[in-house]
């Protein structure tokens, strides 16, 4: 894959840019594009055993005392408001990345326990993407990339209107370089309660004014985020319908074992 799409791309605000309407992938020619993996909503307990297993074995990488509290999925995995997405192989199905996405819609968003958000984003639909792991090498930079597109996908799909994520250093500057803005003035560290009170960088994304602001700054990513169709990023598969409730919380009811 081109160097570009690693997920730690910079941005090139040097150039006039393009003004570009927010719809604009629906007017432009879209070129498709097919990756080694798929990406999609876990909706079973096995699926979500993986997700858990890739999600153990990242952590473990850079926080063991953290990842000894992954080994089984979470209540917030299961709660509504919530989606997991699960990378798998093509070639063996093994997990090779995953991520939460969690909603405001039925509750306050997890890094709400840490600080309080401003008025905008407290009165606006949210969706906070936490656990994100992926497996090592330039694959695991690749399957970032592509997580991070399918949580902008879902937030599009959902009609969210505001993208919420938190990175400790130096990770923090790779959201940064995707155009999020600090939700604490001055860009300061706050030590968040669902991530073992580590310091993190709370910042935001606008998806109504995404695709507009990637053109303007040339981001090397604009291409791959707007103007490419990756089939393998698909929210319907495991659904009899393939309706825009795709992109809805997965009821598992209460069957999977899981770790208070």
């Amino acid at each position: 894959m081109d160097a570009n799409y690693q997920f730690e791309a910079g941005n090139d605000a040097s150039g006039a840019g393009v003004m570009v309407h927010e719809r604009l992938s629906r007017d432009v020619a879209m070129k498709e594009e097919r990756l080694p993996f798929t990406v999609s909503i876990v909706r079973n307990e096995e699926k979500l055993a993986k997700a858990v297993s890739i999600r153990h074995s990242a952590y473990g990488r850079h926080l063991p005392v953290l990842a000894e509290t992954l080994k089984e999925p979470e209540i917030n995995d299961l709660e509504p408001g919530a989606v997991v997405l699960l990378a798998e192989s093509k070639l063996d199905g093994s997990p090779m990345g995953t991520m939460r996405i969690q909603t405001n819609e039925f509750k306050k968003l997890a890094v709400e326990d840490s600080l309080e958000l401003p008025a905008y984003l407290r009165n606006a639909s949210m969706a906070e993407a936490t656990r994100l792991g992926v497996s090592l090498g330039r694959v695991g930079r690749l399957v970032k990339t592509v997580l991070f597109k399918a949580f902008y996908q879902y937030c599009v799909e959902a009609d969210i209107e505001w993208m919420v994520i938190a990175g400790r250093a130096p990770l923090d500057k790779q959201y940064e370089s995707l155009l999020f803005h600090d939700v604490v003035p001055g860009g300061g560290f706050i030590p968040l309660r669902h991530a073992a009170n580590l310091p993190h960088r709370v910042l935001a994304f606008e998806v109504e004014t995404a695709q507009e602001r990637w053109a303007n700054a040339n981001h090397p990513l604009f291409d791959f985020m707007v103007r490419t169709h990756h089939p393998d990023i698909d929210f319907c598969t495991g659904r009899s319908d393939h309706s825009h409730a795709s992109v809805l919380p997965v009821d598992f009811g209460r069957k999977a074992a899981i770790r208070a």
